[in-house]
């Protein structure tokens, strides 16, 4: 199966891309994310076109010419999980939800904290955009582990004012 990555340096820093035959595999927002992962695997070849389309898709996301992506992905992850990603896909452009409706909207309204960690798991950030799930009293929690400085730019690129 062809893999490959690609970089697109973004207004929040570098995002690592990776796409297989099947779609977007994964994005890394953060350096050190990417270091672990390439220690990890680093058989993966950089493969620019290949990547191409998604990139494009996510510099029109940044200059606010693009609401939603249309790309193919290739997601691994349990049913539960795929559900919970899938319901964050629904949120709109500027939105945010919290857990518990994320939980509502998959009929699972107990499954709060699993929903919290499928979020947290979530590997195709800014696509299924993760970053638009915030905490029931408004704060943002628990984005990328604590990493919520990016979770507000992104909110703030999409005009929501955190």
């Amino acid at each position: 199966m062809r893999v490959g990555y690609d970089r697109y340096d973004s207004p929040i820093g570098p995002i690592h891309v990776i796409v297989d035959e099947k779609g977007v595999r994964r994005i890394v927002l953060f350096e050190e994310d990417w270091e672990e992962y390439r220690q990890l695997d680093d058989s993966i070849p950089q493969d620019s076109l290949l990547c191409e389309e998604v990139i494009t898709q996510l510099k029109e996301y940044f200059a606010g010419q693009r609401k939603e992506f249309d790309l193919a992905l290739s997601v691994e992850g349990t049913d539960f999980r795929k559900k919970v990603w899938n319901a964050l896909r629904d949120i709109p452009y500027g939105e945010v939800r919290n857990y518990l409706d994320i939980a509502e909207a998959i009929q699972n309204p107990k499954a709060v904290r699993a929903v919290g960690q499928a979020n947290r798991n979530n590997q195709i950030p800014i696509i299924i955009p993760c970053h638009r799930v915030i905490g029931k009293s408004g704060e943002l929690v628990g984005f990328a582990g604590s990493r919520t400085p990016t979770q507000r730019q992104l909110l703030k690129l999409e005009g929501f004012n955190v």
